[in-house]
C-alpha cells in the first residue's frame, strides 16, 4: 500500500520547461500568514511543540509493609511530573480508570496486565494531551503545574480492602483503600501538603474513585488552602438495560461483596440503602462537600457500548496481550445494552456509533440522558460546583488534546471543556452549570472520532 500510495505522489511526466511560481508562492505565504492570525492553528503552523519527555514510574515506597499492594502483591505506582513558574506550588492529583474485577477469576487474571500488577508498568508521556498536557495553548490553566498519574492496579476503584484466593493457591490482594491512603501519604512527603491549590481528577472508574475519596483529599489540608475535585466520566447510571436487568449493578455488587468497599461508602447513605447503591455516583455526590465540577456526555458510549478496552492505557492492547489474558479482561457489560439484551443483533450497529441508531433506538438512549440529567439535580444546589454535560457519544473529555481544547471540541455556550473548567476553577465563572439538549442538536459533538477512538485509556502514551 505504501508503494502504490508513493507512486501515486510522483508525476506522470517531467515538464518541458520550468515555468514562473513566483506568483504561486506569494500567494501561499500570505495564505499561511492569514490562517496562523486566524487564532487556534497559530500553534500548529509556526511552532510544533517539543516532545514530551517521559516520566518515570515511582514505585510506592514501604508497599508490602503497608499492605498497600496491587492484586499480584507488587508495589503500586505513579508518575509524577514536577510544575515550574507560578505552577510549582500547584498539584493536579490524576486517578487512573480501567473497569472493575467482581469475580476471583477476573481479578486473577487481570495481574497478567497493568490492571493487576505494576510488572507490566513502564514510563509514560502525557503527550502534550488534555489537562495533563504541557502546553500552555492547549491546557491554559494547568499546563505548568505538579501532575501526577496513579496507576489503578487493585480493580476497585481504589477502594477495596480484603484478600482472596485464587484458583492456583496464591493470594489475590484487593488493597485499593490502602494504595489511595499509601500512595497521597507519600506525595505529602514530595511536595503535596505545600500546595496552595490542588485540583484532584479522575476519568472513569478513576473518576468513581475520586469521588469517593474527594472529601477526604481536602480534609489532608489546611482549610485556606484551594481544594477541587472534577469527575470525568464517572457518573454511571443505576439503569436497567433493554431486558430489564440490571447489569451494571449487578456487577458494582459483586465487587462490593468480593473486595469489601463498605468502609469508604458515605455513612448517611448505608444509614438507609445498600452498600451497592451507595456506590453509584448518584447517592454519592449528596454527601460530597467539596467543590467538584462534573464532566460527563449524556450518551457516555461506555455506558452503550459492550467492546469498550478500557481495561487498558489504549484500545490495541487487547490484541498485544490476547495470548496470556482472556477476552473477558477486554470487555464488560455495558448498562444499556449488553450482548445477551439483543440476541438479534439489533442494537450492534447502533451500540457501536450512535449515529447508526434508527429514531426508536436514539429514544431508548435519550431514556438513558434523562436518567442523568434527572440524577444531577441535586447538582443544581451546590453553589460552588460546576457542570459540563455534553450530548456527545463518547467516554473522557479531559485526557483527549481533540475533546479538552482544540478547534474542534465540544462547546457549550461557545466553551470547551477546558474553558469551562478553567473558569469554575479560578472563580472567573461562578456556578457554571451547563447541561446540553438531546443528541444531534449539538453540531460541535460531530467533530469527535467514533468512540473506540476516544476510549478513555488511550490518552497517556506507553514506552
Amino acid at each position: 500500500m505504501a508503494a502504490a500510495t508513493e507512486q501515486l505522489l510522483l508525476p506522470q511526466e517531467q515538464p518541458r520547461r520550468r515555468r514562473p511560481v513566483w506568483g504561486l508562492a506569494v500567494a501561499a505565504l500570505l495564505l499561511v500568514l492569514l490562517l496562523a492570525a486566524a487564532g487556534p492553528l497559530r500553534p500548529r503552523l509556526f511552532r510544533t511543540p517539543p516532545p514530551a519527555e517521559r516520566v518515570a514510574l515511582t514505585l510506592l515506597s514501604g508497599a508490602k509493609e503497608k499492605g498497600a499492594v496491587c492484586v499480584d502483591g507488587t508495589p503500586p505506582g505513579y508518575h509524577l511530573q514536577r510544575g515550574s513558574g507560578d505552577g510549582a506550588d500547584r498539584w493536579l492529583v490524576h486517578l487512573e480508570g480501567g473497569g472493575w474485577c467482581s469475580t476471583v477469576k477476573e481479578c486473577s487474571d487481570s495481574r497478567l496486565s497493568t490492571k493487576g500488577s505494576s510488572n507490566f508498568m513502564k514510563p509514560i508521556r502525557f503527550m502534550g494531551n488534555g489537562i495533563l498536557g504541557g502546553d500552555q495553548l492547549q491546557n491554559p490553566d494547568f499546563y505548568n503545574w505538579n501532575k501526577v498519574y496513579v496507576r489503578y492496579c487493585d480493580g476497585a476503584s481504589f477502594s477495596g480492602d480484603a484478600e482472596a484466593q485464587a484458583q492456583d493457591g496464591t493470594t489475590l490482594y484487593f488493597r485499593g483503600l490502602r494504595i489511595y491512603e499509601a500512595v497521597i501519604d507519600e506525595l505529602m512527603e514530595k511536595g503535596l501538603a505545600n500546595a496552595t491549590q490542588a485540583l484532584f481528577t479522575g476519568c472513569s472508574a478513576g473518576a468513581l474513585s475520586m469521588m469517593l475519596h474527594c472529601d477526604d483529599f481536602r480534609a489532608r489540608f489546611p482549610q485556606e488552602v484551594s481544594v477541587k475535585c472534577f469527575a470525568d466520566a464517572g457518573f454511571f447510571l443505576d439503569e436497567k438495560d433493554i431486558s430489564g436487568k440490571r447489569s451494571l449493578w449487578s456487577l458494582y455488587d459483586r465487587v462490593i461483596h468480593l473486595q469489601n468497599v463498605r468502609k469508604v461508602l458515605p455513612k448517611d447513605c448505608l444509614a438507609n440503602k445498600e452498600p451497592t447503591e451507595c456506590f453509584f455516583p448518584a447517592e454519592l455526590i449528596k454527601s460530597i462537600r467539596t467543590p467538584m465540577f462534573i464532566l460527563n456526555p449524556s450518551y457516555d458510549s461506555w455506558q452503550v457500548i459492550f467492546n469498550i478496552y478500557f481495561l487498558f492505557l489504549y484500545p490495541h492492547a487487547c490484541v498485544r496481550i490476547l495470548t496470556v489474558l482472556s477476552m473477558i479482561l477486554c470487555q464488560i457489560r455495558n448498562v444499556l445494552v449488553p450482548d445477551s439484551s439483543a440476541p438479534d443483533k439489533s442494537w450492534l450497529s447502533c451500540k457501536e456509533n450512535i449515529r447508526n441508531c434508527n429514531s426508536t433506538q436514539v429514544e431508548v438512549l435519550d431514556g438513558l440522558r434523562n436518567k442523568m440529567v434527572n440524577d444531577l439535580k441535586v447538582v443544581e444546589d451546590k453553589e460552588d460546583w460546576g457542570m459540563f454535560i455534553d450530548s456527545c457519544f463518547t467516554h473522557c473529555q479531559s485526557l483527549s488534546g481533540v475533546s479538552w481544547h482544540s478547534p474542534t471540541s465540544p462547546r457549550l455556550e461557545n466553551k470547551t471543556i477546558a474553558e469551562a473548567v478553567g473558569d469554575w476553577h479560578s472563580g472567573r465563572s461562578q456556578g457554571a452549570k451547563e447541561i446540553d439538549c438531546k443528541y444531534q442538536c449539538n453540531p460541535t459533538c460531530n467533530s469527535l472520532p467514533p468512540p473506540r477512538d476516544v476510549t478513555a485509556f488511550n490518552r497517556v502514551e506507553i514506552y
